[in-house]
C-alpha cells in the first residue's frame, strides 16, 4: 500500500478506505487498553493521532516505541473523538521501521535551547520549530523563482568559483590545490600560485553580480540565486559564512525602476508566507509572543509577526534620500540624548542597524528606501550622480531587519568606470571583461541582492541567522 502524506490526512474525511501513515513518533501516552501516538511526516507541522488497541499482538510493539521511533501505521481514518484535528487514525496494524532508544535520543517531548539545537543540527529539523522554517525556506525559495519566472526574467548560474572581488573587501575563502606545506614560490618568495589549478589565485564568490550584469547586456534581465562566501570573522547573530543571495540584473533600468521591482518583490514574497505558510506562520508567531512575554516591556516588539508581515504588504514604501535621512537621524531624540550605540554626525556617517530600524519602526512607520549614497562608502560600479559626491544606491530597510536589500544602478559610461576602479584600487587587468562591456553597447542598468537568510529572518521572526539555514557556517564551526 502506497503512504498517505498527513498534511492530506488531515485535510480528508472519514472514510471506510483503508490508508497507510509513515512518520516520526512525537509523543506516546495512553491507558490500560489503548494507546494514542502523535505522529509527523514533515508534511505540516500538525500531528496525526493514531489510537493503537493494546493486545497481545500490539503490547510489546508499543513498549519500544518511543519518542523519536519511526512506524507505519495501518487503519481507517475516522471522525476524532478529542479536539485539535477532525479525524484520527483507528489503527490495524503498527510495524516499528527504525528504534529511538529513549536512553540516548536527545529530542524528548520537552522544550530545547536554540544553542542545543545548533550542536544537533543533524537532528534539529524532527522539532516544530525547523520543520516550520524549513517548510517556510522551501516556500520563499520556490517563491522567489515563481516571481521572475512570471516577469520574463532569466535564471542565471554565475561562478562560485572565481579570481574577482566584486565588494572589493578582500575578506574571501581561497581556492586551492597547492601543497600548503610546501607550495611553490616565485623568485620574491611568494606562493607561485600560476602553478595552481586554474592558474591564477581563486577564492569562493561573494556575489554573482558581475557576472549576471554580463548577461543582463544580452538578454535585459536576469537573476541569480546562489551560495555566497564571506570570510568574515564575525559572531553576530547576522552573520554566517555561507548564505544564498538573490541577485537580479536588469538592462534598461533606472534607479526609478530598481527600486520599484524590489519593492514589487519584497510585497510578493511576503504576501506568498501570508498565503501559503499560515499553519507555520502561526506556530511561530505564538512561539514568539510567549518569547516576548519574557524580555522586559521596553524591549518587546510593537508587531506580532503576522502584523509585521502586514505591515510589508499593506504600507507604500517610503523613499528618501541619504541626506535628508542624515537629518532625520541627527535630530531625533535617540541622537540627541545619545541613546543611539553609534552617534549619528552629518554626511558621511555609515548608518547601522539601530539607524535603519528608527527610519522605519518609529519616525515612519513604514519601509523606507533610501537613496544616494555618498560614493566613499559604496562600491565603485555604482553610477556616480551629478553632484560627483553621491552614487545611485538604494538600500530597502525593514522593521526587526533594518537593511534587506542592497542596490544601485550601475555605472555605464566607460571613462566615468575606469576613473572609481582607479580611485578604489580596483585592478582593470583582473577585470578586463567587466570593463568591456561597456566599451560594446553600454546600456542604463541597474540591479541589487537580497540576502536569502535575512528574508527568512523576516518572515520567521526568528533572532539568530543560524536558524534560518539548515547547516550554518560561522567562524570556528563547520560541523555538518
Amino acid at each position: 500500500m502506497k503512504r498517505t502524506k498527513i498534511i492530506n490526512l488531515l485535510s480528508s474525511e472519514a472514510s471506510d478506505k483503508k490508508v497507510l501513515v509513515q512518520g516520526w513518533v512525537r509523543t506516546k501516552r495512553g491507558s490500560k487498553n489503548v494507546a494514542f501516538l502523535a505522529i509527523n511526516d514533515g508534511s505540516t507541522i500538525n500531528n496525526i493521532q493514531a489510537v493503537v488497541e493494546i493486545n497481545d499482538s500490539t503490547e510489546s510493539i508499543l513498549s519500544n516505541i518511543h519518542a523519536g521511533t519511526s512506524v507505519s501505521a495501518y487503519g481507517f481514518l475516522v471522525d476524532s473523538q478529542g479536539s485539535g484535528q477532525n479525524v484520527e487514525l483507528q489503527c490495524e496494524k503498527i510495524e516499528i521501521l527504525g528504534l529511538a532508544n529513549p536512553d540516548f535520543y536527545p529530542l524528548q517531548p520537552k522544550r530545547h535551547s536554540l544553542e542545543f539545537l545548533r550542536e544537533i543540527a543533524h537532528l534539529r529539523f524532527r522539532t516544530n520549530l525547523f520543520g516550520a522554517i524549513t517548510r517556510i525556506r522551501h516556500s520563499m525559495i520556490f517563491a522567489v523563482h515563481n516571481f521572475f519566472n512570471d516577469k520574463g526574467f532569466y535564471n542565471i548560474h554565475t561562478p562560485i568559483i572565481t579570481g574577482s572581488d566584486a565588494e572589493g573587501a578582500g575578506e574571501m575563502f581561497r581556492v586551492t590545490t597547492l601543497d600548503m606545506h610546501n607550495p611553490p614560490k616565485t623568485e620574491e618568495g611568494k606562493i607561485d600560485y600560476s602553478k595552481d589549478f586554474f592558474g591564477k589565485e581563486t577564492n569562493l564568490t561573494v556575489s554573482g553580480q558581475l557576472e549576471a550584469e554580463l548577461a543582463a547586456l544580452a538578454m535585459s534581465e536576469v537573476y541569480t540565486f546562489g551560495p555566497t562566501f564571506r570570510a568574515e570573522n564575525s559572531n553576530t547573530a547576522r552573520h554566517l559564512a555561507e548564505f544564498w543571495m538573490i541577485e537580479p540584473e536588469m538592462a534598461f533600468y533606472d534607479i526609478n525602476d530598481n527600486m520599484d521591482l524590489a519593492e514589487e518583490m519584497l510585497k510578493y514574497l511576503v504576501n506568498y508566507a501570508l498565503n501559503n505558510c499560515m499553519d507555520d506562520l502561526l506556530f511561530l508567531e505564538e512561539r514568539r509572543i510567549n518569547e516576548q512575554k519574557q524580555k522586559p516591556a521596553n524591549e518587546r516588539d510593537e508587531l506580532n509577526l503576522i502584523e509585521k508581515l502586514k505591515f510589508i504588504t499593506e504600507n507604500e514604501f517610503v523613499r528618501i534620500s541619504y541626506g535628508e535621512a542624515i537629518n532625520i537621524l541627527e535630530n531625533s531624540k535617540p541622537n540627541q540624548k545619545k541613546q543611539f550605540q553609534f552617534p549619528v554626525k552629518g554626511w558621511g556617517t555609515d548608518l547601522q542597524s539601530e539607524h535603519e530600524r528608527y527610519l522605519v519602526e518609529k519616525h515612519f512607520k513604514k519601509p523606507v528606501i533610501l537613496t544616494d549614497y555618498p560614493k566613499e562608502i559604496k562600491a565603485f560600479y555604482m553610477k556616480m550622480n551629478e553632484d560627483n559626491k553621491s552614487v545611485r544606491a538604494m538600500d530597502v530597510l525593514f522593521p526587526q531587519i533594518g537593511e534587506i536589500i542592497g542596490g544601485s544602478q550601475r555605472e555605464e559610461n566607460l571613462d566615468k568606470l575606469v576613473s572609481r576602479m582607479d580611485e578604489m584600487n580596483i585592478p582593470q587587468e583582473e577585470m578586463w571583461w567587466y570593463v568591456e562591456t561597456r566599451k560594446f553597447g553600454t546600456v542604463p542598468h541597474s540591479g541589487f541582492g537580497l540576502g536569502f537568510e535575512r528574508l527568512m529572518l523576516f518572515v520567521t521572526g526568528m533572532g539568530n541567522i543560524r536558524d534560518v539555514i539548515p547547516f550554518p557556517r560561522t567562524p570556528k564551526n563547520a560541523e555538518f
